[in-house]
Parts: structure tokens; C-alpha cells; sequence
């Protein structure tokens, strides 16, 4: 298989798909004619560790790791490297940006499984977080069905009868950065990987900036209380260009009749 490669240059039209949407209307990232500087996400930002340090991006090269892992320098420091025209980790800044507690609270656990693990030895808790933390997708639901749906891959049922519900009883948030990047050159095959979060009703009523803080408070404590990610049973797969409005395509129902990407799901044999 082809490893995937991102765009080598910072353009818009990489960023122009429906799973953007939320990047341009909170960051006007649409309105930047090259990669944007660490100090860009600044106005934005937030976010304070599990150490009270509050994070701020700095640039890659001028970090001293010092033997440290990535996580470490983050828990220790609350600077963040950052590669430069990278979009892996620019994606990486937004998702701090809008999920500030359930970031440092990764980073927090990450570096309590190093604690005890050591770097060698990869608990199921840190590999659940990590698999969230690159390609985890939100979803926001009001309304038990959605759950069932799309974890029994009734990809139709949820993605085309029940389109008009996207909105209004379902709502996507991306959080896997990952998932970003890859959406920058989508391709058929492009999974995420989605954790379900209930929600009342009227929270899909609300502007985007307080429905991101909603999600950011559930998720922190799912993850600190529930410990939803204390291995990787509770993340169901999710075809990214399956999600109505992430991907012109999927408007033709018939875009849903690939099976070798929406996948029926494998019954156990009794």
C-alpha cells in the first residue's frame, strides 16, 4: 500500500472539504495564504497542563527533548513541539485549541502509563488514547438509535435515510488530527474512529464555540471518571467519507454501495 502524503504546500483548496467547516468558521484558516507561525493559535488557546502550565506551541527544532518523549516535554514544560509547515501538527494546535481539558488530561494519563510502563511496553490504555488522540471522531447523539445503527454498520440506514437527523440529532466533531491530514487528499478507505457522547437536545441549538466546550467538559470526564478509553471497545470504525456533508460524493446515495469500504459487519459464528 501507497504510504499517504500529505500536500508539501500550505494552499486552501487542501482545506476546502465539508470536515473543515468548523476549522474555517472558528479559525478564518481559509483566509491564510501560508502555514501559519506557532504564535497563531495564541488568541485561540486556552489550555493549561495537568502541571498548571499553561501550553503554548513552540517550534520543533527549538525544543531540548533531552531524552524526553514528546509527552513528557508537553507535562513538564506545557510547550508543545510543533513542526513548521507541517499540517499533522497544525491540525494538532486546533484540537488543543478546541478541546483544552481533554487534551492535558491525555497528556496527563500518557505520561502516568510511562510512569509505569516505561516507554518499551505500550499499555491498552495508551494505545486507546493514542488511537483517539490521531483518529478519533465525536459523535454528539441525542437519540439512542444512532449508537446501534452505526455500530451494526447500517451505513445507509444512518448515512442516507437518516440524512436530513444530521444536525439535529447527530452532530460529528473531529478530534483525531490525523484525521485531518488525511482529509487534506481524501480517499476512499479513510476511517476514523468514533466515540459516542450523549447529548440533551438543545445543545445542537447552540453556537459552535459553546458546543465544542460541552463536548471538551463531557469528554474529560468520560475519559477521567468513566475511563471510556481504558482500552479500545468503546471506538466503533467510521468511514470519514461516508459522514453526510464531509464529502461532495456521498450525496449520491449510490456512493454508499462500495461494500469493500462500507463494510457489513462481521457476525460472529455461534
Amino acid at each position: 500500500m501507497k504510504r499517504f502524503t500529505p500536500p508539501e504546500q500550505f494552499q486552501v483548496t487542501s482545506i476546502n472539504g465539508g470536515a473543515f467547516e468548523h476549522l474555517r468558521q472558528l479559525f478564518k484558516i481559509d483566509q491564510q495564504t501560508d502555514w501559519p507561525e506557532p504564535a497563531y493559535f495564541t488568541p485561540y488557546l486556552n489550555a493549561i497542563n495537568a502541571n498548571n502550565l499553561p501550553i503554548r506551541f513552540v517550534d520543533d527544532a527549538k525544543v531540548d527533548f533531552a531524552e524526553r518523549y514528546y509527552e513528557q516535554v508537553i507535562f513538564e514544560t506545557g510547550d508543545v513541539p510543533t513542526r513548521q509547515q507541517n499540517w499533522h501538527d497544525l491540525f494538532g494546535g486546533f484540537i488543543w485549541c478546541l478541546f483544552p481539558k481533554t487534551k492535558a488530561l491525555i497528556n496527563q494519563r500518557h505520561v502516568d502509563e510511562i510512569a509505569l510502563h516505561g516507554l518499551k511496553q505500550r499499555s491498552k490504555h495508551r494505545n486507546a488514547l493514542t488511537l483517539f488522540d490521531e483518529c478519533g471522531v465525536v459523535l454528539a447523539v441525542s437519540e439512542s438509535q444512532w449508537k446501534e445503527w452505526l455500530r451494526d454498520h447500517q451505513w445507509k440506514t444512518a448515512f442516507v435515510e437518516h440524512k436530513v437527523q444530521w444536525g439535529k440529532t447527530i452532530a460529528p466533531f473531529m478530534f483525531g488530527h490525523a484525521n485531518y491530514e488525511m482529509l487534506t487528499k481524501p480517499y476512499i478507505g479513510l476511517t476514523g474512529k468514533a466515540l459516542f457522547v450523549n447529548v440533551p437536545d438543545e445543545i445542537f441549538c447552540k453556537d459552535l464555540v459553546t458546543q465544542y466546550q460541552y463536548l471538551d467538559q463531557r469528554l474529560y470526564e468520560m475519559i477521567k471518571t468513566d475511563d471510556c478509553l481504558a482500552d479500545n471497545k468503546q471506538l466503533s470504525p467510521l468511514p470519514l467519507l461516508g459522514v453526510p456533508g464531509w464529502f461532495d460524493e456521498n450525496n449520491n446515495p449510490s456512493f454508499y454501495d462500495n461494500t469493500d469500504y462500507f463494510r457489513p459487519k462481521r457476525r460472529t459464528l455461534k
